[in-house]
C-alpha cells in the first residue's frame, strides 16, 4: 500500500515545478504537477492531495482566487508561494484560508521544510486526540476534527482549528504570540501570521467578531479562550 503523502504543485513557472517535484520526491513524497487554476482542480478532484504548494500570481484565475474556490468545499493545507513578500500579501494570503506564506527566496529544503511541518499539524493521529470539548453552543469533536456551532459544523481550515483546539483545552490560559507562531508555525513568520488566524476564527465563532467573548485578548500579551467546559 502507498503511504506517501501526495503535494499538488500550482505554479505556471515550469522550472519551479520540476524544482520542487524532485525536491519533494528526494523526502519521498508524490507530487502532482498543475500549471494553472482549471489543472489544479481537476486534480484535486481525481487524486487524494494530502497539501496544496501554490503559486499567488498565475494568469487567468490566480492562486488567491484559486484558494477561496477551494476552500468552499475543502480544508486541505495551501501554502502560498510567491515572489511578493510583503505584509499586505502575506495577510491577505492567509486571510483567505492559506496555512503558510513562503516567499520564492526560501530554499527548495526550507519549503519541503514548511510543507512537513503542516502535513505534522494537520495530521493528527486517533491516539493522539482527546476527547470531545464541550462549551454549549460551541464543541469540538478532536477525533473529528470538527467544530460545531449550534450543532452546525464550522468551516474552519485545518490550522484554524488546532489553533482553536489548542486555547479550548487551556481555557483562561494565556498563549502569548510568540507561543502560537513558534507552536504553528514553528517561529517562522510574525505576529500578522497569528492575528490574521485568530481574526478568521472569530469570524466564524464569535457572535460579534468586533467585541469577541469567546477568544479575548491579553493587550501585548497574546490572547486566551474564555468558554467554560460542561
Amino acid at each position: 500500500m502507498n503511504t506517501k503523502r501526495t503535494v499538488l504543485i500550482v505554479d505556471d513557472d515550469k522550472e519551479i515545478v520540476e524544482l520542487m517535484k524532485d525536491f519533494l520526491e528526494d523526502e519521498q513524497f508524490e507530487a502532482v504537477e498543475a500549471y494553472n487554476a482549471v489543472q489544479a482542480m481537476e486534480a484535486l478532484d481525481r487524486s487524494r492531495i494530502d497539501c496544496i504548494l501554490m503559486d499567488v500570481m498565475m494568469p487567468g484565475q490566480s492562486g488567491l482566487e484559486l484558494c477561496r474556490q477551494i476552500r468552499k468545499t475543502r480544508d486541505t493545507p495551501i501554502l502560498f508561494l510567491s515572489a511578493r513578500g510583503e505584509d499586505v500579501d502575506k495577510i491577505r494570503g492567509l486571510s483567505l484560508g492559506g496555512d503558510d506564506y513562503i516567499v520564492k527566496s526560501a530554499t527548495p529544503e526550507e519549503v519541503v521544510a514548511r510543507i512537513k511541518a503542516v502535513l505534522r499539524r494537520s495530521g493528527k493521529h486517533e491516539k493522539d486526540l482527546k476527547l470531545e470539548l464541550d462549551f454549549g453552543r460551541l464543541v469540538l469533536d478532536v477525533r473529528a476534527h470538527e467544530a460545531r456551532l449550534d450543532g452546525s459544523p464550522v468551516p474552519l481550515t485545518p490550522k484554524e482549528f488546532d489553533i482553536l483546539r489548542l486555547l479550548a483545552e487551556y481555557p483562561r490560559q494565556v498563549f502569548t504570540y510568540e507561543q502560537l507562531l513558534h507552536r504553528f508555525w514553528e517561529g517562522i513568520g510574525d505576529k500578522h501570521s497569528v492575528t490574521v488566524h485568530i481574526g478568521r476564527i472569530r469570524e466564524k465563532i464569535e457572535e460579534d467578531p468586533k467585541k469577541p467573548a469567546l477568544i479575548t485578548n491579553v493587550w501585548g500579551v497574546g490572547y486566551r479562550f474564555e468558554g467554560v467546559r460542561r
